[in-house]
C-alpha cells in the first residue's frame, strides 16, 4: 500500500471517528435539565464536523477497495483478509445508516438508524484496527 493511501486512511478515520466520538459523548452522556437546549456548546460543531469529514472516509474507503482490496485478493495475500472483509461489510450499512439519520425525522426510523450507524461505526473501527495490526504483524513476520 502506498504512504498517500495509508495516510489518507488514516487521517479518514480519526476525524470521522473523532468527530463521531465526540458528537455521541455530547449528545448521549452530557445532560441537562432543559430538554429543548443543546448539552454542550460544541454539540452543534462536532456533529457538523463529523457530517463534513464523512465524505472523505467514503472516498477513501472507495479508493482503497480497488487499489488494496482487490488487488491484494489478486496477489493472493492472505493477512488482514479477514479484518478486511468485515470492513467490507460494515462499510455499506455504516455509510447507509449515516445518510438515512439526516433525513429520517419520525419517532420510528430515526432511533433504527442510529442504533444501526452507531453499531456499525464501533464494529468498523474495531475492524479497522484489527486490519492495521494484522498487517503489522505480517511484516514483522518477514
Amino acid at each position: 500500500m502506498r504512504t498517500f493511501d495509508r495516510g489518507l486512511m488514516i487521517l479518514a478515520n480519526l476525524l470521522v471517528g473523532g468527530t463521531g466520538a465526540v458528537y455521541g459523548f455530547f449528545r448521549y452522556f452530557i445532560k441537562t435539565d432543559d430538554p429543548f437546549a443543546l448539552a454542550h456548546p460544541g454539540q452543534p460543531i462536532a456533529q457538523y464536523a463529523h457530517i463534513l469529514a464523512a465524505p472523505l472516509l467514503v472516498f477513501a474507503i472507495g479508493h482503497l477497495f480497488y487499489y488494496h482490496a482487490i488487488l491484494s485478493w489478486r496477489a493472493g495475500a492472505t493477512e488482514g483478509r479477514r479484518s478486511g472483509l468485515s470492513m467490507l461489510t460494515l462499510a455499506s450499512p455504516m455509510i447507509l445508516s449515516g445518510y438515512l439519520l439526516q433525513t429520517a425525522t419520525g419517532e420510528f426510523w430515526r432511533p433504527i438508524w442510529i442504533v444501526v450507524h452507531v453499531v456499525t461505526s464501533l464494529l468498523w473501527i474495531a475492524a479497522y484496527l484489527a486490519h492495521l495490526f494484522a498487517h503489522a504483524r505480517g511484516k514483522k513476520l518477514r
